[in-house]
């Protein structure tokens, strides 16, 4: 569900009510806009200030039936590419399909810009390029243009382009309609479907609804007000976490820092904990586990201050994670074991489940192949018993890695397939990667290199697609096994050359170690 024009049109079938709605609310800012049109001549740029398309809408009808504008020709151009950059070139290619209505000034309206704006980063291409051709827009452009932007695209451009926005001759801020503002919090805070659970395209629409709604708490260069701080704080922790399961750890931290302010300010311990456990979160994507451990133990103690069980195991886990992530096993058993122990204390299954399976998993790192099935077993009975069928992929899939490593191959490829019919099922793409990426290691072992080849290369695509970097670092390292098999040295230097880049930039000595190996033992 997004804010495409389609879509509002259909929920909102009652639309002359609600533009009545829009314009009350924004009576005389509309009749500041209304003169501006008509006294505007050749090139004039207005900006107009809307934080949501529905809104958008809105003023567009009401500008388009307005007694003030039957002398004016509306051109509505809607440019949603986010690569665009030549602005002035879109608009002379558009600007001849428009027939031109005789006797009628034409204006110019430009909507979808703040695609190619962006959210964050330094001088977009489209503002770089606004700036440079701004004379040439008198001969080519020669008509007023109103710019239909949210908060934060008019603040870039203000800041990246700062000699057309000079030009300027009228800022128009509209107030967003109550109902707009609702549907947005229901899309994103209220999703039933957490963000870091959905498809790429519909995580991103959900993150430019919160960065319109974070606009519309804290506009440029104003305060929160304090009655809406903890919802502020609500976004920032949601983007926090979106941005995290983007693998944009950095960028994610930058919200949730904000977000801990407010928690600290609100004086709300256990949202504090949520936060903190999210920076942890972020530090744990960069494998940055030592300061993750410094987070997850923050928000440890105030569960425990709290006396909320629940918020202690979810530190716990974290912690076990953490431990497992540096290669110290024994510790992340001693924290898996410890926050079993409050599953095993409320009876929760899920919690039994995932703990028995990281249980496994620590045991499988240690060599401890018997122990391992076991608590995988345990972990999979659990699951299938209270349906929770998903989840039965992972430990499938690890099921099926320790058979890899017993050199059961026929029984590991068994297990991986049943891993990757569930994820089709669910429509998890992204999990999928790991289990082609296993798939391959098995036929290579059984020296079925082209099916080898094939599998490899599908879950590297499916990791570049959703930007998880770290983890192509395994699929380059095993290509380049790949290559040495098929003694293709110069393919074998170059896959594992990637890898080793990559384990270096997130510091991970010991698979950099083993990569460097490997690149050793090549003939010159």
């Amino acid at each position: 569900m997004n804010f495409s024009n389609k879509h509002w049109q259909k929920l909102q079938p009652d639309f002359n009510f609600e533009l009545g709605q829009f314009i009350a609310l924004n009576e005389d800012i509309f009749a500041e806009l209304l003169t501006f049109v008509d006294f505007s001549e050749k090139l004039t740029l207005g900006f107009i200030e809307i934080n949501f398309p529905p809104d958008a809408e809105l003023l567009i009808e009401a500008l388009k039936t307005n007694s003030k504008c039957q002398e004016v020709q509306f051109v509505i151009l809607n440019f949603p590419d986010p690569n665009l950059r030549f602005l002035r070139d879109a608009i002379i290619q558009e600007l001849p399909k428009f027939e031109k209505e005789a006797n009628k000034k034409l204006v110019l309206i430009i909507q979808g810009l703040e695609k190619s704006i962006g959210l964050t980063g330094d001088y977009p291409p489209v503002l770089q390029d606004l700036n440079f051709v701004r004379d040439a827009y008198k001969k080519t452009v020669p008509h007023p243009i109103l710019f239909i932007l949210p908060d934060y695209a008019i603040n870039r451009l203000a800041k990246f382009a700062p000699d057309f926005w000079a030009w300027r001759s009228g800022v128009f801020r509209f107030k967003t309609l109550e109902k707009t503002r609702e549907n947005a919090i229901a899309q994103t805070l209220q999703a039933e479907i957490k963000i870091d659970r959905v498809e790429p395209q519909e995580k991103q629409e959900r993150i430019e609804i919160l960065q319109r709604l974070l606009m519309e708490y804290k506009p440029t260069c104003e305060q929160v007000n304090d009655g809406n701080l903890r919802r502020y704080g609500n976004i920032l922790l949601e983007l926090g976490t979106a941005y995290i399961s983007q693998h944009q750890p950095e960028t994610a931290r930058g919200y949730l820092e904000e977000a801990l302010q407010v928690a600290e300010k609100l004086a709300e311990v256990d949202f504090k904990r949520q936060v903190l456990n999210k920076i942890g979160d972020a530090y744990s994507e960069e494998r940055k586990f030592e300061t993750a451990i410094n987070y997850y133990q923050q928000g440890l103690d105030i569960a425990e201050e709290l006396e909320n069980r629940n918020s202690e195991g979810y530190a716990l886990f974290n912690l076990g994670n953490c431990y497992l992530g540096l290669r110290q096993f024994l510790k992340a058993k001693k924290y898996y074991q410890k926050c079993l122990e409050i599953a095993q204390e409320f009876d929760n299954h899920s919690q039994k489940a995932i703990n028995y399976h990281q249980l496994g998993y620590v045991a499988q790192e240690m060599g401890e192949y018997e122990q391992a099935q076991e608590y995988y077993q345990q972990a999979l009975t659990i699951k299938i018993e209270y349906g929770d069928r998903f989840s039965q992929a992972g430990t499938y899939h690890e099921l099926g890695r320790v058979a890899q490593n017993l050199r059961e191959y026929e029984q590991a490829r068994e297990f991986y397939q049943q891993a990757l019919a569930i994820y089709m099922e669910f429509g998890d793409h992204y999990s999928q990667a790991s289990t082609y990426h296993n798939l391959g290691i098995v036929v290579q072992d059984l020296e079925q290199y082209k099916q080898a080849w094939d599998y490899y290369q599908q879950a590297l695509d499916i990791k570049i697609k959703y930007g998880d970097k770290y983890s192509q670092a395994s699929t380059y390292g095993q290509l380049g096994l790949l290559a040495i098999a098929h003694e293709d040295y110069q393919e074998a230097r170059v896959n594992l050359q990637k890898a080793l880049d990559i384990y270096v930039e997130y510091k991970d000595e010991y698979w950099a170690n083993i990569t460097r190996e490997n690149l050793e033992k090549l003939p010159d």
